[in-house]
């Protein structure tokens, strides 16, 4: 280790102060590395509450950022310090506070990351709190996405050679209205269209949800979408979630609430443990869409989890890789996997919860999904360069 590295971790120990008499500069992660641990351990941070104890965005931010910096013994540490030193011991062991707490996407996230640590008497009001939060979410996300998934479908099921109960008339008239005979005051149908003969299961949606750093909002409102899609007959829904180790949580997709305490906020990644266990889970390629929603700093095998991701497309199924599904603007990525993601034709791109309804219809239709995310402002990644 060099003298500068030596003096960069001096640096961090010793916190802004020491800025001018160590002469270190500092950039990048290690810039946002000095801000969380300032955020918490500088001397006046108690006094400041380090700018976190009021902001639910800022504290599910800085809980995203210590999962992504430091190991899973270490984060469970400074998330206790942060209890005494930041004001969320305050706001955890006392229901009545937390029950006023205004709830958002980012109060559940806060609550389901330091689900470990939160008091006993408080454990019953995080998920009402929670399930306050879903419920909302679900009465303004959920209809869009049904409409939107069953319109789909039934575009797609379209039945050229229907019994005489099955013939959707209004539609067939149309399709046959050049065939309309004067003389006989009536249309002569030569093409008959009929509704789509409904199946259990039209299509397969697998969500894999990158659990890990600062994708709380995601795993929020991918419970809520993967809920829904869960509860329509035509599809066939999974929801596997990982960071360093991989669950099947789609035996919870009845209840939003239980998947989300059932999630286990973490440290590390390993997206190629997660695609090699949902590529399992494939059963009809064609009709197979996956949505990886993460972030693409891959702790694993980079190589693998490539090739994993080219045998997936290869074979048929659908692939789209979501840097994030959440309200915020553009997210922190590895721009080197979404460039290789895309130079396979897999949509690389982040995705707010109001356009995702559309989005799966656009996918479920097999639309063109990079040009649909460039009319929605999305901004995909380019195979060679960034997003």
């Amino acid at each position: 280790m060099d003298s500068s590295e030596h003096l960069k971790r001096w640096r961090l120990v010793l916190g802004r102060e020491s800025a001018g008499s160590l002469d270190q500069s500092l950039s990048g992660d290690t810039a946002r590395l000095d801000e969380v641990l300032e955020a918490l351990y500088d001397e006046d941070a108690g006094d400041r509450r380090g700018g976190l104890g009021s902001s639910a965005p800022k504290i599910s931010r800085w809980l995203g950022d210590i999962r992504r910096f430091f190991p899973a013994s270490v984060v469970r540490l400074m998330q206790k310090d942060a209890m005494e030193r930041l004001n969320l011991k305050q706001m955890l062991m006392e229901p009545e506070l937390l029950a006023q707490a205004a709830p958002d996407v980012h109060l559940a996230a806060t609550l389901i990351s330091l689900n470990s640590v939160i008091p006993e008497k408080t454990r019953a009001t995080a998920r009402q709190v929670v399930q306050r939060i879903v419920d909302d979410l679900l009465k303004r996300l959920a209809q869009p996405l049904r409409q939107a998934v069953t319109g789909a479908l039934s575009r797609g099921m379209r039945n050229n050679r229907p019994k005489l109960r099955e013939i959707d008339w209004p539609r067939t008239i149309r399709a046959n209205l050049h065939h309309y005979q004067p003389d006989l005051r009536t249309v002569i149908p030569e093409k008959l269209v009929g509704f789509g003969r409904r199946t259990a299961s039209l299509r397969d949606v697998i969500l894999c949800i990158d659990q890990s750093g600062s994708m709380a909002p995601s795993v929020v409102y991918s419970s809520i979408f993967g809920a829904v899609l869960a509860s329509l007959p035509s599809l066939s829904t999974h929801m596997v979630v990982f960071d360093t180790a991989v669950v099947d949580l789609t035996a919870d997709l009845h209840d939003p609430v239980d998947l989300l305490f059932g999630a286990q906020l973490g440290g590390g990644t390993d997206i190629h443990k997660a695609l090699t266990y949902c590529e399992g889970l494939v059963r009809r390629p064609p009709d197979t869409v996956m949505i990886l929603v993460s972030d693409l700093y891959e702790g694993g095998n980079a190589g693998q989890m490539l090739k994993t991701a080219a045998r997936l497309t290869a074979s048929g199924v659908q692939m789209i890789a979501l840097l994030a599904l959440s309200d915020e603007g553009r997210p922190s990525f590895d721009a080197r996997h979404a460039a290789a993601l895309a130079a396979m034709d897999v949509p690389v791109f982040a995705c707010t919860p109001d356009k995702f309804a559309d989005l799966m219809a656009a996918a479920l239709t097999k639309r063109d999904l990079m040009h649909w995310a460039r009319q929605q402002g999305l901004r995909p990644a380019r195979a060679g360069g960034h997003a």
